[in-house]
C-alpha cells in the first residue's frame, strides 16, 4: 500500500442533460460509508422528488477493494453504481465519492446509454477536481522531560507529525501520528537532542 495518495480538495458539481434527463454528478471527499450515506441525505433534500440516487464510492486508498461500495439505486442492474465506481478507480484518488442524481425525461436510454451518462459528468469533474496529498501516519509515543517540551514539538512538526494527546506528571507524555518515512528522521533528531536518551516508539498497521 502507497505511504500517500491523492483525496479530494473541494466538493464538486457537473449537471448535463442527455436525452432530456437531467443528470446533477456530484464528487467530493469521503473517508466512510457513513459520510457517503450523509451525503447521500443531503443530495436527496438538495435535488427532491429525482428517480434515482445513484452512488460509487472508495473510503480509503484507491487501491483498497475492502473499502468501496456503489448502487443502482433501481437503474437496471450494473448501469450505474458500477461503471460509477470504475471510473472514480480509474482516477487512483482516493477517499472519493459520487452520487449521481437523475430526473428522467420521458426518453430511455437503454443499458449502454446508461453507463455513459453515469459515467459521463464524473470523468468531467475528475478532470476539474482540485487534490490534496495525504500522507499515511502512524502512532507513535515518546517520553521526555519538560525543558525538552519545546524541541520536540518543534522536530515532531518538522517530520510531519500530529500530537494527538500530551499527559504532564513527573515528565510529558507524547502521543503523535507520524508518516513511516520521517520516523528514522524524528529517531536522529530526539537522540542528538538528548544525547541517545530520548527515543520515540511506533506502532505499526
Amino acid at each position: 500500500m502507497s505511504e500517500s495518495y491523492l483525496i479530494p480538495a473541494c466538493s464538486l458539481m457537473v449537471e448535463e442533460e442527455i436525452k432530456h434527463s437531467r443528470f446533477i454528478s456530484l464528487l467530493f471527499h469521503c473517508e466512510s460509508e457513513q459520510a457517503l450515506k450523509c451525503a447521500l441525505t443531503n443530495a436527496k433534500s438538495e435535488y427532491p422528488g429525482a428517480n434515482h440516487y445513484c452512488y460509487a464510492f472508495i473510503a480509503a486508498d484507491p487501491d483498497n477493494t475492502v473499502a468501496m461500495g456503489a448502487s443502482d439505486d433501481g437503474e437496471p442492474a450494473g448501469s450505474a453504481g458500477r461503471p460509477m465506481l470504475a471510473t472514480l478507480q480509474g482516477a487512483k484518488i482516493g477517499e472519493i465519492a459520487a452520487i449521481v442524481v437523475r430526473y428522467f425525461g420521458g426518453t430511455k436510454l437503454g443499458v449502454g446509454g446508461l453507463v455513459r451518462a453515469y459515467s459521463s459528468g464524473i470523468k468531467q469533474g475528475l478532470v476539474q477536481l482540485e487534490t490534496q496529498i495525504k500522507l499515511l501516519r502512524y502512532p507513535g509515543q515518546l517520553l521526555c522531560d519538560y525543558h525538552q517540551l519545546k524541541d520536540v514539538e518543534h522536530y515532531l512538526a518538522q517530520c510531519e507529525a500530529l500530537i494527538t494527546d500530551k499527559q504532564f506528571s513527573d515528565n510529558v507524555s507524547i502521543k503523535f501520528e507520524i508518516p513511516k518515512a520521517h520516523q528514522e528522521q524524528l529517531q536522529l533528531e530526539l537522540a542528538t537532542l538528548s544525547k541517545g536518551q530520548l527515543k520515540a516508539n511506533f506502532s505499526q498497521p
